[in-house]
C-alpha cells in the first residue's frame, strides 16, 4: 500500500493509475490494461500481445471483432511501452514480457474459470506468444501469430554483426541502433501516418541491450520449434522487411503440431491488420474464423 499522503503513481503521460485499468507486475511496475467484454457471458478468453515500440491501443479492431463473437479480449502495454511504467523500450530480460503476460492470463482465468484461452500476437508480441505457449503447452487452445518475430533477419543479424552486438552490449549497452522505419509497417499511407503521429508509440532508436534480448528470444524459439505441439495459425506478408518471413516458414515446417496453418499475403508489409484494406479485412476474418472454429461447441440443455 502507498504511504499515506504519498503522490499517486502516474503513467508516463501523467495520468494517475487509479484512473486507469492496470495490473501491478512482480517487479511492482504498473501496466496499463484494456478489456473488450462482450454483452453476454464470454465463450472464450483471448490475450493480445502487441509488438516492440507500440502499445495495445491499435488492436481495437481485432478485439472488437472478437467481442462481437462473444469472446473477451484483453491486453496490456508491455513494460516500457505505451501507458505502462518502465524504461522506454528496454527490458532487463525478455522473460519479463512472458511472465507479465502469463500473470494477466492467470488473472482473467481466475475471473472466468473454465473458458478456453487463445493468444494473438504480432511481431515481438508473436515471440512472446510462442514462448508463453511453450511454457504452458496444455493451457492454450490456440495461438494466432501475425508476422511474428521467430528469427532475426539473416541480412541484419550476420555472424559479424551479432558478434559486434555482443561486444557492444558489454561496453555500451545503451548505445542506440536505428529506429523502426515506419514506411515498412504498412502499404497504407494513412496507417503509416497514424503510426508516426501516435505519441504512445516509441519513435527512438533501439538500444543494443534490447536488440540482444530479441536475439536471445529468437534463439530460444528456434530451440523450441521441434517440440511445439499446440495449434497455431501463422499469417505473414511476403514483403515484410521488419520480421523475416523465413522464421514463419521454419516454424510451420518444423513444429510437431498436427493443427497448424500458414497463410502468406502476397506483397503485404508487416502489420497485416493495418495493411491495405483488403489485406487487413482478410487478416481479421482469418483470425476470428480460426479461433471460432477451435472453441468447443456448447451443447444446449
Amino acid at each position: 500500500m502507498p504511504e499515506p499522503g504519498a503522490a499517486p503513481r502516474r503513467s508516463p503521460q501523467g495520468v494517475p493509475y487509479s484512473d486507469l485499468q492496470h495490473l501491478v507486475n512482480a517487479d511492482g511496475l504498473h501496466l496499463f490494461c484494456r478489456y473488450w467484454e462482450p454483452a453476454g457471458p464470454p465463450r472464450a478468453l483471448v490475450y493480445i500481445a502487441h509488438g516492440a515500440g507500440e502499445h495495445c491501443g491499435p488492436y481495437d479492431e481485432i478485439a472488437q471483432r472478437l467481442k462481437e463473437l462473444s469472446m473477451l479480449a484483453f491486453a496490456h502495454d508491455h513494460v516500457g511501452h505505451g501507458q505502462s511504467e518502465g524504461e522506454r523500450m528496454n527490458v532487463k530480460d525478455f522473460q519479463v514480457y512472458i511472465r507479465d503476460s502469463l500473470q494477466h492470463v492467470d488473472l482473467m482465468k481466475s475471473r472466468h474459470p473454465g473458458l478456453p484461452v487463445f493468444i494473438v500476437g504480432h511481431s515481438m508480441g508473436g515471440a512472446i506468444s510462442i514462448l508463453m505457449a511453450c511454457e504452458r503447452p496444455s493451457e492454450f487452445s490456440g495461438v494466432v501469430l501475425i508476422a511474428p518475430m521467430v528469427q532475426m533477419n539473416p541480412d541484419s543479424a550476420t555472424p559479424f554483426k551479432v558478434f559486434m552486438a555482443k561486444v557492444l552490449n558489454h561496453m555500451l549497452p545503451s548505445l542506440t541502433l536505428g529506429a523502426i522505419d515506419s514506411k515498412w509497417v504498412s502499404r497504407d499511407m494513412k496507417q503509416v501516418e497514424a503510426y508516426d503521429a501516435d505519441e504512445l508509440n516509441f519513435h527512438g532508436g533501439m538500444r543494443v541491450s534490447f536488440a540482444m534480448q530479441l536475439m536471445g528470444a529468437a534463439a530460444r524459439i528456434e530451440r523450441e520449434i521441434p517440440s511445439i505441439s499446440w495449434p497455431f495459425l501463422l499469417l505473414h506478408g511476403d514483403t515484410d522487411k521488419l520480421c523475416d518471413i523465413r522464421g514463419s516458414k521454419l516454424m510451420h515446417e518444423n513444429a510437431a503440431s498436427s493443427d497448424k496453418k500458414f497463410k502468406v499475403f502476397e506483397g503485404a508489409y508487416h502489420a497485416l491488420h493495418h495493411d491495405l484494406p483488403e489485406v487487413s479485412e482478410s487478416t481479421l476474418k482469418e483470425v476470428t474464423g480460426w479461433i471460432t472454429d477451435r472453441i468447443p461447441a456448447v451443447t444446449s440443455p
